[in-house]
């Protein structure tokens, strides 16, 4: 089965890929100027083509062995004029078919045919936006922007295509060559199509022929064609337009279907499914994604994410949901089993710039520079708190305590810090004593104290339980950004302005380390920067902090295209995560690239003028096209935020590429536990064949494969487990319940796990409770995977016992007529009776 994905993105790129029978290929590469589109043909996949500025390029697809030189290029296409916007194949990979800029298609031989090398089309009068082959034909249908289809019929079968003989290839060849005969081995065949060839050149050709023109717009209107998309089994065209409205038609006799307007932004991509009965759409402009099953006109899948750039996060305790903030003012949560956002409060009317949980996991807290910090609730979906402070604030950090009961907003113009009661929603408290704006709060997890950092240069500690007086106040050397607490509270992390983390005891007020991290941020440089990547480095810094659920690690992230993680006590660099490669965005690159560099400078410091080629181009008086206000400018690549989730198997970061999940659970990893000789996997099959099941699993947790651990602990007997479980040592038993959890987010056997689980918790609970600091992590990963798996059992049981009463309630009622109908049929007999009897009674009469 041919899966087909086209994904266009806000700056213009196109994706097309083909896999069959689950080969997969590398897609897209985007570079400022130029397209690239990478394409599989059906069914073979054996070679593919890449459209880069008005060329195309055809490689051989690499195998699926790993090679030296897995692409190699096969045929150079020279044809069009502008760039390349759209490629289609037939479907027995003989012919291709791009379209360009300078509204003409070019059709191209994938082998040199004796009858079509390539062949030129025109007819329109914008850029062409989509073109595609007819079933098992040559025939084709090319679609403009400005809302004009055109249907070309080939007068020759895919089948009527000869191949060229060996003596005119030869001499065509030869014909061809030139001196630089290395050079032209390494570049390929290259063939070079022209626009008007003469009549000796078409003789004996392919001809195509234009048999109809039709127009997708009513007249006055003036509406741009984005995307299209044709489904050939069913002859069914979809198009999109700028102002969010598709078409649906059927080819070739241009039949409107449906219609229907899905979005207030251009729709950006569309995609049929292979039985063309669902149809994808994807709005770039709001980050839309939607699926729409056209037959019965209905909704299948609807997604949205923030169509600014999102700001703060955080992680539910059960590590299940993430809530983010972003500047368009939403919050949304997102489920991290399905990726799907489920719910966004669209409450706030400014940006939101800081998140949170509070303990319980069913209310969610977000500040906003609109001046209101607000509570929503998880059970009914709604905003049931409002805090706001006595004067207009803008908020900039927020922070509640592990009760879930004081929330704490900072400002960043008044220089407060501001303390409410949940329960009653009441102002409790004003604390001043910041001389610059509050940039971060954070409250200790296990003490009733909150820090505030501030510009100042100063972080200060709040002591709740003697009138929120100042506890301590630790001094700085530069303004400080933000400040994170250890989770078990005896540590505080703060980062500063000079790109320093500094640790700190915060009972004591002491400086326990610090870490220089200025040139691990490795800073890329601006387009248009006038200095060095290295010298703009000196003035960064980390923008965000964040312990991983043991305290051993913490990560940091800025304006810098990396995040980096650091052991605490050693205070070195574990390693850096690279969160991005796409080119598109600004200060990716370390040093300016020269190809764009001019003896005028760089070409980013010149502005075209030209207008947003996808938005509408308002004509002036004097300018040649588009718009001379039209701002134009490319995102910076930064991280604004980080967090670690509770069961600490994975950590979440907002950047400008959207909201990225990195996790553990991936990959097959050899990673023994205090590993002996004797251990090997044939003799834990001896040993469990022997029914030794407490020392095989002892020894298949020290070789600490994952398949070998699930093997040995599903061979142990029902009746067998608590007899293990009692006789496992307390080193072990943090190990089994570490692989239960995983366990649970795979296996079918819900009830002999939860066995597992229930008497290694009861026998060892008391010994566990004594490390339940470092056990945390572990127990919030198994509350999180029973959670799962609880929320889902118990939706099939409340369905169950709906669909039983209803079954009930049913066999009742038919119960109850069928005794109504009985009753009914007995009044009829005893009247027909009566009846008979009264005739009898008057017939003896009449004879006497």
């Amino acid at each position: 089965m041919n899966d087909e994905v086209f994904l266009k993105v806000e700056v213009a790129v196109l994706l097309e890929c083909m896999c069959d029978r689950g080969a997969g290929a590398l897609c897209l590469l985007k570079c400022s100027m130029c397209n690239y589109a990478f394409f599989f043909p059906p069914p073979y996949d054996r070679k593919f083509v890449i459209t880069k500025d008005n060329v195309a390029l055809m490689y051989h697809a690499p195998g699926k062995k790993r090679e030296f030189n897995a692409f190699v290029l096969d045929k150079t296409y020279y044809g069009p004029y502008d760039e390349t916007t759209c490629i289609d194949w037939t479907d027995d990979s003989k012919c291709f078919a791009v379209g360009s800029k300078d509204m003409s298609t070019w059709v191209f031989g994938a082998e040199r045919w004796a009858n079509l090398i390539y062949y030129s089309l025109g007819g329109h009068k914008d850029i062409i936006v989509a073109c595609f082959f007819e079933e098992n034909s040559l025939d084709l249908y090319t679609i403009s922007q400005d809302a004009a289809l055109c249907v070309w019929q080939c007068d020759t079968e895919l089948d009527g295509l000869k191949p060229m003989p060996p003596k005119d290839a030869a001499r065509e060849k030869n014909a061809e060559e030139n001196d630089e005969e290395f050079l032209e081995e390494l570049k390929g065949e290259e063939i070079h199509g022209k626009a008007n060839p003469n009549e000796q050149e078409t003789r004996h050709k392919v001809k195509y022929s234009r048999v109809a023109k039709y127009f997708f717009n009513k007249e006055g209107d003036f509406n741009n064609l984005t995307s299209a998309a044709y489904h050939k089994k069913t002859h069914l065209l979809v198009t999109g337009f700028a102002s969010g409205i598709f078409h649906l038609h059927e080819l070739p006799d241009f039949n409107l279907i449906h219609s229907l307007s899905i979005s207030d932004q251009r729709i950006a991509s569309i995609s049929i499914n292979c039985t063309g009965d669902w149809i994808a759409f994807g709005c770039s402009g709001l980050g839309q994604l939607l699926v729409w099953e056209w037959q019965s006109e209905s909704y299948v899948l609807k997604q949205q994410g923030h169509f600014n750039s999102m700001v703060s996060l955080a992680y539910s305790p059960d590590g299940q949901y993430i809530v983010t903030g972003g500047e368009d003012g939403k919050v949304k949560v997102w489920n991290t089993s399905s990726s799907f956002c489920f719910v966004t409060f669209t409450e706030h009317t400014s940006g939101v710039t800081a998140v949170t949980f509070t303990s319980s996991g069913y209310v969610i807290l977000s500040a906003s520079l609109d001046g209101t910090v607000r509570a929503f609730d998880l059970h009914r979906y709604r905003n049931f708190r409002t805090f706001t402070s006595p004067r207009p604030s803008q908020f900039s950090c927020l922070a509640v305590d592990s009760s879930g009961e004081i929330v704490s907003a900072g400002s960043q113009d008044s220089f407060e810090i501001f303390i409410w009661s949940m329960q009653s929603g009441r102002l409790l408290d004003v604390l001043a004593g910041h001389e610059g704006p509050v940039s971060s709060l954070s409250f200790n997890p296990v003490k009733c104290v909150l820090a505030s950092a501030s510009w100042d240069k100063t972080v200060k500690l709040w002591d709740m339980l003697d009138s929120w007086r100042t506890k301590e106040t630790l001094i700085l050397n530069s303004d400080v950004l933000v400040v994170a607490f250890r989770p078990d509270g005896k540590e505080l992390a703060v980062a500063a302005l000079n790109g320093q983390i500094t640790f700190w005891d915060h009972e004591n007020a002491v400086q326990t380390g610090s870490i220089e991290g200025r040139h691990d941020l490795q800073m890329g440089r601006k387009e248009l920067d006038k200095i060095t990547a290295k010298q703009a480095a000196k003035g960064k810094s980390f923008t965000t902090l964040c312990y991983s659920a043991d305290g051993q690690s913490i990560l940091a992230g800025g304006l810098s295209k990396f995040v980096c993680i650091y052991n605490v006590k050693e205070q070195i660099l574990m390693k850096k995560f690279e969160i991005s490669c796409n080119f598109s965005l600004d200060a990716m690159e370390e040093y300016l690239d020269r190809r764009k560099m001019t003896e005028f400078g760089s070409m980013a410091l010149i502005d075209e003028g030209a207008g947003g080629e996808d938005g509408v181009a308002i004509p002036l008086p004097g300018v040649k096209r588009g718009d001379m206000s039209y701002r134009h400018f490319k995102p910076e690549i930064r991280v604004t935020c980080l967090r670690f989730c509770p069961t600490g198997r994975s950590w979440a970061a907002t950047t400008t590429e959207g909201l990225l999940i990195y996790s553990l659970d991936s990959g097959l990893i050899f990673d023994p536990f205090e590993l002996d000789i004797d251990v090997t996997p044939s003799n834990i099959h001896k040993t469990l064949h022997q029914k030794e099941y407490t020392m095989a699993i002892i020894m298949a947790l020290k070789l600490n494969e994952k398949k070998l651990i699930q093997e040995v602990i599903e061979a142990v007997p029902s009746n067998e487990v608590d007899v293990v479980c009692s006789s496992l040592p307390d080193l072990y038993v943090e190990k089994v319940l570490e692989f239960l959890a995983s366990a649970f987010e795979i296996s079918c056997h819900l009830e002999f796990y939860l066995t597992w689980a229930h008497k290694l918790l009861m026998l060892h609970g008391t010994k566990l409770k004594t490390r339940s600091v470092k056990l945390l992590p572990m127990i919030q990963f198994l509350q999180k995977s029973i959670q799962r798996h609880f929320e889902d059992v118990s939706k099939l049981c409340e369905w169950n016992i709906y669909n039983i009463k209803y079954a009930l309630a049913i066999s009742q009622q038919r119960g109850m007529k069928r005794l109504a109908e009985e009753a009914s049929v007995d009044e009829e007999d005893l009247d027909s009776d009566s009846d008979y009897l009264m005739q009898e009674v008057h017939k003896d009469n009449f004879s006497s």
